[in-house]
């Protein structure tokens, strides 16, 4: 997998992303650490690598929304399961699923059918989007560091700040 992102960069890494995002069996975590890779061996910029991970979901996911939207895809694999996800938690669904495996490919077909709307579907998808692509690249990034110890504070802090992140969200949403 790190063969295209080797040797497109930036490019590779969002043209991989699109069809994962539009229900196509590319997986993103592949994708996405070995963007993690191109950071630790210098060929790509961290800020830079998640910025094209995230434009690569969002192409994908606008396409898959607007499929659903058309209701051409009601039948997909993957759509009953985000489409109750989505009957649950509303237009949040599209922030939770993107960070999800598998749910993440998905609700962006019934987001679609419900009609969400597209500003609101698109500054959702980007951030749950940026999220993820930012936690796989660096733990690409981290894995393949020889000196982990270095590290390892840097991300355990970022996955404590993240998880208390959603943490107080979840509470705020739940009206608790």
């Amino acid at each position: 997998m790190t063969a295209p992102i080797e040797s497109l960069g930036l490019l590779g890494i969002f043209l991989l992303m699109v069809p994962e995002s539009a229900c196509l069996p590319i997986p993103s975590e592949a994708t996405l650490l070995s963007a993690g890779v191109g950071v630790a061996h210098g060929w790509l910029s961290f800020p830079l690598a998640v910025c094209a991970a995230t434009a690569g979901n969002l192409a994908g996911s606008l396409i898959a929304y607007g499929l659903g939207r058309h209701g051409l895809a009601a039948r997909a694999p993957g759509v009953a399961s985000s489409k109750r996800l989505l009957e649950r938690w509303g237009s949040r669904a599209v922030f939770i699923a993107r960070v999800l495996p598998l749910a993440r490919s998905f609700i962006s077909l019934p987001a679609g059918v419900a009609r969400i709307p597209l500003g609101q579907f698109t500054a959702l998808t980007i951030a749950g989007c940026a999220l993820w692509c930012t936690g796989l690249i660096l733990a690409g990034w981290v894995g393949w560091q020889a000196a982990l110890s270095d590290v390892m504070p840097l991300l355990g802090g970022l996955t404590l700040v993240g998880a208390v992140a959603l943490a107080v969200r979840a509470r705020r949403v739940s009206g608790a």
